[in-house]
């Protein structure tokens, strides 16, 4: 189909998504970006975020992405991230108890790294938004 593209989603892990789309949005750290078939040239890093997912057949999908790289050329896009998680496989506990912890960090702010507190709130508030 001429209005569909490739699309790879990869973590250190493993191959997490791979298939033929129609849409794509997720978070870049500029704002969130939305590609389809024909986008042109392309690469910016990503934030932690729900990443949407629209296949050939018109199915939707909704996925946890943290931090990474997109580049998106000759009609396909291929996801870098740190971590993938699809809903279903969110401890909400566990990303609620991150958050928790983040948010107690940025209040003291005493010798702590913020940007990566900054950050593990991001993928905590990500995670239970997708939940």
């Amino acid at each position: 189909m001429a209005n569909t593209y490739k699309l790879v989603i990869v973590t250190p892990e493993k191959q997490f998504y791979q298939g033929e789309v129609v849409e794509l949005i997720t978070g870049s750290t500029q704002g969130n970006v939305g590609i389809l078939a024909n986008h042109m040239p392309l690469v910016t890093t990503l934030r932690p975020s729900v990443t949407e997912i629209v296949d050939k057949d018109g199915k939707k999908m909704k996925a946890f992405t943290s931090s990474g790289i997109l580049e998106v050329k000759d009609n396909a896009a291929t996801m870098l991230c740190d971590a993938s998680e699809w809903p279903e496989d969110i401890d909400i506990k566990r990303a609620e108890a991150a958050k928790t912890r983040a948010e107690e960090r940025l209040k003291r702010k005493d010798g702590i790294d913020v940007k990566r507190a900054e950050l593990a709130l991001a993928r905590a508030l990500a995670r239970i938004n997708i939940k």
